[in-house]
């Protein structure tokens, strides 16, 4: 497990195990390098000024990498790829265009629609030209045809894409902000069968029990 306690290690992960956080979990698992954690905790510690110093919006997660910090899932998941080459969770550089796509697409259209979906912001279709995302059914559309044409989202190789397009279905079927249309179970079956998402979520799960308060 790449999980370590050293307080020289050069990957440090910010994150709460209720939170995104899981998603750079997951990444970093699939690297297979040793990281350290940070817990922090909603509105106390994550508002602290030494953490706002390294992510001003006060939220999880962020890396840290020999004094470089990335925030936000999808820079995280990409960042983690190009550092750990070896890893091979990133097409060659002439082969990124699916996996650019996908992997931005979900950071913008598809978050923003399933958010809007589940804080009941509704969208006129004269206002769909106005959103990136156009329609929550059309965002999810789009999302099914390119998980339903190969085993992964940018291409016949799992890549960083996956981690992340996957924890977006994943999170949203489990939370009912998106249908379990079959494309996408089928997906996330293959994707949660990965010895590196379950460390993780093994991971998270038990550093959420322990946040549990005692009877």
């Amino acid at each position: 497990m790449p999980l370590t306690e050293a307080a020289d290690c050069e990957l440090v992960l910010y994150t709460h195990p209720w939170s995104r956080g899981q998603i750079a979990r997951w990444m970093l698992e699939e690297v297979g390098v040793p990281y350290r954690q940070v817990l922090l905790e909603f509105g106390t510690t994550m508002k602290a000024p030494d953490y706002l110093a390294l992510n001003p919006m006060g939220k999880v997660p962020t890396l840290v990498h020999r004094g470089r910090v990335v925030t936000e899932c999808a820079a995280i998941c990409a960042y983690l790829a190009d550092a750990f080459p070896a890893a091979g969770l990133a097409p060659a550089p002439a082969e990124r265009a699916a996996y650019y796509r996908w992997l931005f697409f979900a950071a913008g259209p598809l978050e923003a629609a399933v958010i809007d979906r589940a804080m009941r912001v509704e969208i006129t279709p004269k206002e769909e030209v106005m959103v990136g995302y156009g329609s929550y059914e059309r965002a999810l559309d789009v999302v099914a045809g390119a998980v339903s044409a190969g085993p992964y989202v940018a291409g016949p190789d799992f890549s960083a894409a996956d981690v992340y397009v996957g924890s977006h279905l994943i999170w949203g079927m489990q939370f009912d902000t998106i249908p379990k249309r079959p494309e996408f179970e089928a997906y996330a079956a293959r994707l949660k069968s990965r010895p590196a998402y379950k460390a993780a979520r093994a991971i998270d799960q038990a550093l959420g029990q322990a946040l549990q308060p005692q009877a």
